[in-house]
């Protein structure tokens, strides 16, 4: 299995409302990020246009119904139509979520939570181990928001991501916001999460905003919150070479509006580097 390289830079996620900038000018980004399942077609223009694009900038694909929890297994029509677009597309690399979607007649399209079990682990990790098979090369996995635990569990997520990564080799996309929601749904100290990750397996990092309340929910509709921030700044502490990306999924502003927001990213890691470094 070749070994992903670290990309530093910071990209957005290339959304139908930016196609026209994307299409039309420079964009100043290193890098963008598209939903694997919204081009796994055949012709089409979607699948044209982000041709076009790839040939300007790299490519990030990232799926949302490989469902790499499921105990019936994995898609193997889906597994192959993906390759087949890496394959076209080149991209850095290929990543999903730590969830299921699916059962073997039923896709929910939701992220769904799994348990922190022992169990759960082993069908995770042969999943895994299977996709990577499939599309020969490691693929990274995001870490979900949470809004419920399981009775049975038996370790911490940030346990589980760790030996899923020593296990199979794969790599992380860490989502500050999902731990930050997560922190503040089960009240646990975000800074125990991210401290107990393999850092150096992380390659690439969301930032998005979610809606605040008794129960936070992650929304991706709104600007990233002072809280994420501040998360954001203890990650960039460990002085790790990643790709920071900001995701917005509803609620798009124009375009300049999401290149402010991503200056703030870089000021951010910047200036926590500097610190660290002095």
């Amino acid at each position: 299995m070749t070994h992903i390289a670290p990309f530093s830079g910071f990209g957005l996620g290339l959304r139908r409302t930016h196609y026209a900038d994307f299409l039309g000018g420079r964009v100043p980004v290193d890098f963008v990020e598209v939903i694997s399942e919204n081009y796994m077609v055949d012709g089409g223009k979607s699948l044209r246009i982000l041709e076009e694009v790839r040939a300007r900038h790299p490519v990030i694909l990232h799926g949302v119904s490989l469902s790499i929890g499921s105990a019936h297994g994995l898609d193997r029509d889906y597994l192959a139509r993906l390759r087949t677009l890496a394959e076209r597309i080149e991209p850095l690399w290929v990543s999903d979520h730590l969830c299921w979607t699916r059962t073997s007649a039923h896709n929910s399209h939701d992220l769904l939570p799994l348990p922190l079990t022992r169990e759960a682990l082993d069908v995770v990790c042969d999943n895994i181990d299977a996709a990577q098979t499939a599309l020969a090369r490691p693929m990274l996995f995001e870490n979900p928001s949470s809004y419920l635990t399981f009775p049975h569990d038996e370790m911490a997520e940030w346990e589980f991501l760790a030996e899923m990564v020593r296990r199979t080799g794969c790599y992380l996309l860490l989502d500050v916001n999902n731990v930050y929601v997560s922190a503040h749904n089960h009240s646990f100290d975000a800074r125990d999460y991210i401290s107990g990750l393999p850092l150096d397996r992380v390659r690439q990092i969301h930032l998005a905003g979610h809606q605040p309340g008794e129960i936070i929910v992650d929304t991706h509709d709104r600007a990233v919150s002072d809280g994420v921030w501040q998360l954001f700044g203890e990650v960039m502490k460990h002085s790790i070479d990643v790709a920071v990306m900001i995701e917005r999924d509803d609620k798009i502003p124009p375009l300049p509006n999401l290149l402010d927001e991503l200056a703030i990213a870089r000021d951010f890691a910047s200036l926590h580097r500097e610190r660290e470094a002095a």
